[in-house]
This record gives C-alpha cells, sequence and structure tokens, in this order.
C-alpha cells in the first residue's frame, strides 16, 4: 500500500485556492470560524457554563450507566429515554411535542432551515445570539437585525414595524437574551409572539436563572417554539438540546433532524443526571446569589457600570474593554471581550458567575487595576 506521506508531489496552493474560490458561496468565505477560546489553566469565566461539577454519587450513576452502552451500535434514532426523563423533569403534558438536538445549536440550524424559501427573512433583535444572523446567512436567508434600546430592552415599536415590513418567516427571542443578560417584558414577547406571520422561536437557554418562561404556554399559541439547552446547567459536555411546541411544528423539524443526532453516551447520561434535579436546582441557587453578589461587588469599582441580568453572567461596561480582557488573562482569568460586536456593546465585557472563589480571584485581580 502507497504511503501518503512519502509522496513527494507538491500540492499547488495556488491551484487550491482558485478552486476554493470558484466552489464555495462567496458569503461563506468572508465568514469567520466561531471563536472558541483555549482556557487551559485559566479560570474560565467566558462560557456561560455552570462552575459546579457533580456530586460522587451523581458521578457513580453516570460512569454505570456509560460503562453499559453499547457503542458498536447506533444510538436510539428518537432518544426515547431521554425525551422520556425530560417529559418527566418539565412535567410536560403529552399534547406537547419534543425533539432532542445535539445541543440548542443544531436545534436553532434545523429550524432556520426548514424556513429557508428563496426571499424569506430571519429576524432577530440586535444584539443577541450571533448564530442566530450565522444560521441565516448559511441558509442564504436575509437577516433582519432590529437594534435594542440603549437600556438592552425591546424597541417594540422598531420590532414591529420590521415584522410588518419584512414578514420574516421566523423570528429570534432570546428569553433571557445573550450576551445583554436582559429579560425582555412578558408582555413585548407576547405582543411579537401575535404579530409575527411565520414562527416565533422563544430560546430559553438561561431559564434557569430567570424565573421566567414560556415551555407552558407553547399551545397558546399557533406559532410558538420553545428550545432549550442543558448546557448552562451543568451539562454542556454532553450537548443535549431541546425544542417543545405544537406537534404539527415538531413533525416538520423532525424531517430535517439527522439520524442518530444524539449520541449514545448522552443518551445514557442525561436521564441519570435528570433524576439529581435537586442539585441542579440548588447549583443555579447558587449561582444566582452569586450573581447579586458579583454584580453589587462590580458596579462599585471606579468606572463600571453593571446592566442587569437574568442569566449565568453579567455584561459591564467598562473604560477600555480590551485593556481589561487583557489584565484580566494575565491575572489568569478568561472572561469574553464583546467590544466590536454592536456599537451598544462598545467597550464591554461578558463574564460567567463562577464560584465564591473564582468570583473573589476576579475582584481581586479588577480591584488592583481599577
Amino acid at each position: 500500500m502507497n504511503d501518503p506521506r512519502a509522496s513527494t508531489v507538491a500540492i499547488d496552493s495556488a491551484a487550491v485556492a482558485a478552486r476554493v474560490k470558484s466552489t464555495i458561496r462567496p458569503k461563506i468565505r468572508a465568514l469567520a470560524s466561531y471563536p472558541v477560546a483555549k482556557a487551559a489553566g485559566l479560570i474560565k469565566l467566558d462560557a456561560m457554563e455552570s462552575p459546579y461539577g457533580l456530586t460522587g454519587e451523581a458521578r457513580a450513576e453516570m460512569a454505570a450507566a456509560v460503562a453499559n452502552v453499547r457503542v458498536n451500535r447506533y444510538p436510539d434514532g428518537g432518544g426515547d429515554e431521554v425525551v422520556a426523563a425530560l417529559r418527566r423533569s418539565l412535567a410536560l403534558p403529552d399534547e406537547v411535542a419534543l425533539l432532542l438536538g445535539n445541543g440548542s445549536d443544531e436545534l436553532l440550524q434545523m429550524l432556520t432551515a426548514a424556513v429557508a424559501k428563496p426571499g424569506a427573512a430571519v429576524l432577530a433583535p440586535d444584539p443577541s445570539f450571533v448564530l442566530y444572523r450565522r444560521f441565516a446567512e448559511l441558509a442564504n436567508l436575509r437577516f433582519v437585525g432590529v437594534p435594542l434600546r440603549h437600556d438592552l430592552t425591546l424597541d417594540m415599536p422598531a420590532m414591529l414595524a420590521a415584522i410588518e415590513r419584512d414578514r420574516p418567516a421566523l423570528v429570534w427571542l432570546a428569553y433571557p437574551n445573550n450576551p445583554t443578560g436582559t429579560l425582555f417584558a412578558q408582555e413585548d414577547v407576547v405582543h411579537v409572539i401575535r404579530a409575527a406571520p411565520g414562527v416565533v422561536a422563544v430560546d430559553e437557554a438561561y431559564y434557569a436563572y430567570a424565573d421566567a418562561s414560556f415551555l407552558s404556554r407553547v399551545l397558546e399559541f399557533p406559532n410558538l417554539i420553545v428550545v432549550r439547552t442543558l448546557s448552562k446547567v451543568g451539562m454542556a459536555g454532553v450537548r443535549l438540546g431541546y425544542a417543545t411546541a405544537h406537534p404539527a411544528w415538531i413533525a416538520e423539524l423532525d424531517k430535517i433532524r439527522p439520524p442518530y443526532n444524539v449520541n449514545s453516551l448522552t443518551q445514557a447520561v442525561v436521564p441519570v443526571l435528570l433524576a439529581h434535579a435537586p442539585l441542579l436546582a440548588e447549583q443555579a441557587a447558587a449561582i444566582r446569589r452569586e450573581r447579586a453578589r458579583l454584580a453589587t461587588a462590580l458596579a462599585a469599582l471606579s468606572g463600571v457600570g453593571v446592566f442587569p441580568s437574568h442569566a449565568n453572567f453579567l455584561l459591564l461596561r467598562v473604560p477600555d474593554a480590551a485593556h481589561w480582557f487583557a489584565t484580566l488573562r494575565d491575572a489568569g482569568i478568561l472572561v469574553k471581550n464583546v467590544d466590536g460586536w454592536h456599537p451598544l456593546l462598545a467597550n464591554c465585557l461578558r463574564i460567567t458567575v463562577g464560584t465564591p472563589a473564582e468570583n473573589n480571584a476576579l475582584l481581586e485581580a479588577l480591584s488592583r487595576y481599577a
């Protein structure tokens, strides 16, 4: 057998570049890859994960479940045990349909692909989760971003005018919003749902920290889908998201879902972790308490403004975001610099709420600088 490493034929890089240019859509070539920072050796406060691990009992149960997985076989195509466990955990009525995704990101992309008719538009507040725009661009859809008000709340006249003008097939509402942490007024969300001609997807990635949800209302409106992820409640590594809606919506999305999209290890682990709901709730409550403490301490620093948050992170405006980001990184702390994402985020950092010790380290580092 020939060893490809032994080839002495030089690849013509210019020819490859020309072939790529002639084959890949210009809009795709103009994109940058989604950045994921390396965090080895750092206090990781950049990606809105829960900072808390599992108890010894939960880890033992998870290990036993994984040990029994037959990795030589494909996973259950529908993830029936996971669906059943989620239904129990959420007390979801039988009339509400549920679909699993490889993280909520996959569900976002599936829903965007489902509405990708020629000339269709996707609408979302701006700034919001960057993948709403990214997936619209990948699907060759027109993306309409409606700027938030300066206090980072919905500009309802602008939202309703854009809905009337652009007639979007899909509206995204992150509830609470990322990267701002804002929980939009419930009556505003309802107004958008009723005004939209297509589907409205309420993205509740941070539901555990908000004390507000539209999950119980998915059958109240004919065009509502609620999307969630387990990534923010201590299970980021298992990559599981779910969508709930009237069965007619889920039936169409299921046609797009790749077969075996949720792997066997995830399917084995999630029911075990959901059985530890009290632990997960306790951890979420601890994060909410630390969010309040951290917000008060950060607001006391000179030149720092902290925006209200209903998520597991805080958005703050500082005198020089790039310098503050670098200072924290030099101190061994990784946060997210969102300066430059949108004019409303000028000189802003997004900081995940960590453990008390991690938050104390953050405050100590900033107190030396500020």
